[in-house]
C-alpha cells in the first residue's frame, strides 16, 4: 500500500476508529497521563500540538484543566464537525487544520510548539513518509510525547514492521526510542500499557537552554 492510499483510508473513515467513534467513547486514562505530563513538563501556558487529534478527546481533557493554547490536525474533515458538537468550547478557541500530517508540519517555523503529542497515530505514518519525524523534531521546543502501538518489545527491525488491521488497515510498529534519540532527543519517563507505549521526550534545544 502506497503512502497516498493510507492517507486515503484516514481521509475517509467512518465506523470503527471514526471520529465519531472517539467521540462516543470520549476522554480515557491515555488522556490524563498525557495531561499529567504536561502540566509537569511544560504546564498550562504551552503551545500544544496534538497529531491526529480526531474529534478532540485528549485536547479537551487539556482544556478543560486550564491548557489555552492548542492546537490539533487532522486529515478527516468530519473530525472537526464532530468536534463542535462535542466539544465545542475546545473548537471555538482552538486552532485546527484539516489536512494530512505531512502536508502540516512543514509549514511551520523552527520550535513553534512547545510540546507535540501523538496517540497510535504516527503508528500509521507510512515508511516512505518517515522524513516527518525529523519535521517534528525541528517544530518542537520542549517536549514530544508519542503513545504508540510498537508490537513485540523483543523485536526491533531497523525497518517498521507492518500488521494489517482488519486484513486491510497498515499499522507500522516503530521503536520510538531509537527513532527520537537519532535526532537528539532524550526519553524521559516511559509508562508500557497492555498495547501502546506512552514515552516522553526533551527535546535537545529544551536541555541546552537548562544547562546555560
Amino acid at each position: 500500500m502506497d503512502p497516498n492510499e493510507v492517507r486515503r483510508q484516514w481521509e475517509e473513515r467512518s465506523g470503527e476508529f471514526s471520529p465519531e467513534y472517539y467521540a462516543y467513547y470520549g476522554q480515557n486514562e491515555t488522556s490524563e497521563s498525557i495531561r499529567r505530563i504536561l502540566e509537569r513538563r511544560v504546564g498550562p501556558d504551552a503551545a500544544v500540538l496534538e497529531l491526529g487529534c480526531g474529534p478532540g478527546r485528549h485536547l479537551s481533557c487539556l482544556h478543560e484543566h486550564g491548557f489555552s493554547n492548542l492546537s490539533g490536525v487532522d486529515i478527516n474533515d468530519r473530525a472537526f464537525e464532530v468536534m463542535e458538537d462535542t466539544y465545542p468550547d475546545l473548537a471555538a478557541r482552538g486552532t485546527f487544520y484539516a489536512d494530512a500530517i505531512e502536508d502540516v508540519v512543514d509549514t511551520f517555523d523552527d520550535r513553534h510548539f512547545d510540546a507535540i503529542f501523538s496517540v497510535e497515530t504516527l503508528q500509521h505514518i507510512h515508511p516512505d513518509d518517515g522524513w516527518i519525524f525529523e519535521e517534528l523534531a525541528r517544530i518542537t521546543d520542549e517536549l514530544l510525547v508519542t503513545v504508540e502501538n510498537e508490537g513485540d518489545e523483543h523485536r526491533r527491525p531497523s525497518e517498521p514492521a507492518v500488521n494489517y488491521i482488519d486484513g486491510d488497515f497498515p499499522l507500522y510498529y516503530r521503536n520510538w526510542g531509537r527513532v527520537f534519540a537519532a535526532l537528539g532527543f532524550v526519553e524521559v519517563e516511559t509508562e508500557r500499557g497492555e498495547r501502546d507505549t506512552l514515552r516522553a521526550f526533551r527535546s535537545p534545544e529544551e536541555r541546552a537552554s537548562r544547562s546555560e
